[in-house]
């Protein structure tokens, strides 16, 4: 029986990106729709369920895509209400390729640190902690025992940081850093740096973290000059700088494009898989596993 994939996008124009991978990660016939809202949700699962026995559903599934996390979230609320009894598929959520980047980025983090422990009990921070990725990333660190602050330009809203404390547990605090000079002063006292921030900002000077006593690790996900973290190359993937583990863009690219397929093809592997970013962190935890 043919792997089918539903494709709903928030955006006009569903991920050419999204389909491709789909494609390499097994799926052979995806059925993409675009400017999807959860009022369309209903009619259009419907058609995915109701063509298939339950035994078979498992050879359909969802993904949900698009650059605005929000809209998704509501997508798959709205895919998960549409379900009852047997009648359900598979489905994965992630927009913008904020999930699967946020899980890849906190697995290099924990690889840095060591297996002794990982990352409880250090101090976190993720600039530009306040965007998709940066919610995630962050909200991991905090699940698997990390003391976490989030920065952004702005004063960061209480209620955002209540947010990510409610889903994800763990300790998390946000800071402003109107400026990158005062990333040093932030960075005290910190193991580990996420820098979440958008293509072409450099948020954290080479000055901020090279060299600084404590830090072990920094990954920065901006692949587009000038990068986010000054002195982390984009093809850095565990090379050591300034006395710090560092993982550039692609290095941490690399690792979320092993995660994305491998979440695809877990999909067809049962009806009733939701894949978000905690899930979607176990799937990485199995294929970063070292092999005995």
């Amino acid at each position: 029986m043919r792997k089918l994939l539903l494709q709903l996008d928030t955006s006009p124009h569903p991920s050419v990106f999204d389909r491709v991978v789909a494609y390499d990660a097994g799926a052979d016939e995806i059925m993409s729709y675009g400017g999807v809202t959860e009022h369309a949700v209903r009619d259009l699962v419907h058609g995915a369920i109701f063509t298939r026995g339950p035994k078979d559903l498992r050879n359909t599934a969802i993904f949900i895509g698009g650059t605005d996390m929000t809209a998704g979230e509501r997508l798959l609320a709205a895919v998960r209400e549409t379900f009852f009894g047997p009648l359900r598929v598979s489905v994965m959520l992630d927009s913008n390729g904020s999930n699967t980047t946020a899980v890849a980025a906190v697995a290099k983090l924990q690889q840095a640190a060591g297996p002794k422990g990982g990352v409880q009990g250090r101090r976190a921070v993720v600039t530009a902690g306040t965007g998709p990725v940066g919610v995630r990333a962050a909200g991991l660190l905090a699940r698997a025992g990390a003391d976490v602050i989030v920065t952004s330009r702005r004063p960061v809203a209480p209620a955002l940081v209540e947010q990510i404390r409610q889903r994800f547990g763990g300790s998390v605090r946000g800071v402003a850093m109107p400026d990158s000079s005062q990333a040093a002063a932030i960075l005290e006292g910190a193991e580990l740096l996420l820098n979440a921030g958008g293509a072409s900002v450099r948020l954290v000077p080479r000055d901020g973290w090279a060299g600084r006593a404590g830090l072990r690790a920094a990954a920065d996900v901006n692949a587009v000059p000038p990068l986010g973290v000054e002195g982390i190359e984009v093809n850095d993937d565990g090379v050591e700088r300034e006395g710090v583990t560092v993982f550039g863009a692609l290095g941490v690219g690399n690792l979320k494009m092993k995660i994305h397929k491998a979440c695809i093809a877990r999909l067809f592997e049962q009806n009733d898989l939701v894949l978000d970013a905690e899930t979607i962190a176990e799937v990485a935890r199995e294929i970063t596993a070292p092999r005995n």
